[in-house]
């Protein structure tokens, strides 16, 4: 219960539900991306590592647990996220720059919360 948990909050931090301006503006962040996701507070596994691919800003989850990630990358690079988990979650906000990038995440379940930092490289 506990990693079920972790993974739908540490999958949060990474995708949000910005709005992107320009598709064609958003596409220069377009490409496959490994996330990880640390915790910092609260009673969640230390980290964990995702595969997500995001095209025309949009964010897609690559791996194969049952979770319901949306998310946009905006013309800016800024991110925004939310993940679920049956009754667990978590939203994440950031920016990709390059081929990185780096944000903060907060989740809850039941009655636990917990919150860390994520970061991003291009692959």
């Amino acid at each position: 219960m506990r990693r079920v948990m972790t993974i739908a909050l540490l999958a949060a931090g990474l995708l949000g539900s910005a709005s992107v301006g320009h598709s064609a503006v958003a596409a220069g962040h377009d490409g496959n991306w490994t996330v990880l996701v640390i915790t910092e507070k609260g009673d969640c596994d230390r980290a964990y590592r995702y595969s997500v691919n995001v095209q025309n800003g949009q964010l897609k989850y690559q791996g194969e647990a049952a979770v319901n990630m949306a998310g946009t990358v905006a013309g800016n690079g800024a991110v925004k996220v939310s993940i679920r988990l049956g009754e667990k979650g978590a939203n994440g906000v950031g920016r990709l720059s390059g081929n990185a990038g780096t944000g903060t995440w907060r989740g809850a379940a039941a009655n636990s919360t917990c919150a860390g930092r994520w970061e991003a490289e291009r692959r």
